[in-house]
């Protein structure tokens, strides 16, 4: 389950941030059509990555997916904390993986400035939203869940003023990246704060919204 979990992470990263290079180099300069090029590839990719990892480890590939599961009591704490250290391992492997595919070093910090109210309320917004998605639709069409996953992150991308993160795991990760998709170190503390609180409200919101059996809702 760990590898797993660290694996379907590192290639969740190689994802964002190789197609967020790709896309900024063959853009000219259009930065509309980098992010276009960026929400699709990495809506597609994570679909792909929990359908291909969701047998094995429930293809959480992000710690507030992790913290949901132990809140709920779906997973002990114990294998919540190893599921966050590997998460976290994974991303920044796939961060490097994606330089490597570009002839970049490995690890820099990024320049990219995302701070601000507005961004922090979209990271907060962005991770409720995933994660009631992935409740709700879990609950009613299981088999959908992971096309419902990558479709949110997809919209995410383009709804939301910080471009949807709604992973801490994402989040440091893209620190040391000083491409398209990077972050400020300095940046990275209120995204993520934001991101858990985030979390909880979804948690507990879900627990109020799908207390009731599917048919009676």
């Amino acid at each position: 389950m760990l590898v797993s979990e660290a694996l379907g992470t590192a290639f969740l990263l190689a994802v964002v941030v190789g197609s967020g290079i790709m896309a900024e180099r063959l853009s000219g300069g259009n930065v509309a059509l980098a992010l276009l090029a960026n929400a699709l590839a990495t809506g597609a990719g994570l679909t792909a990555l929990i359908l291909t990892f969701g047998g094995l480890s429930g293809a959480h590939f992000n710690p507030v997916v992790t913290l949901a599961e132990a809140m709920e009591g779906r997973m002990t704490w114990r294998l919540a904390t190893a599921y966050g250290v590997v998460q976290i391992c994974g991303a920044f492997a796939g961060v490097a993986a994606a330089h490597a595919m570009f002839g970049l070093q490995a690890f820099s910090p990024s320049m990219h400035v995302r701070s601000g109210w507005p961004q922090w309320w979209s990271e907060a917004v962005a991770t409720a939203g995933l994660l009631l998605a992935i409740r709700g639709t879990s609950r009613s069409q299981p088999a959908a869940t992971p096309f419902a996953v990558g479709a949110y992150i997809t919209a995410a991308y383009w709804f939301t003023a910080s471009t949807s993160f709604a992973n801490p795991a994402v989040t440091f990760a893209r620190t040391l990246t000083p491409t398209f998709a990077g972050i400020r170190p300095v940046d990275a503390p209120g995204f993520v704060a934001a991101e858990l609180l985030g979390a909880i409200a979804a948690i507990l919101m879900g627990r109020w919204l799908f207390v009731k059996p599917f048919e009676e809702s």
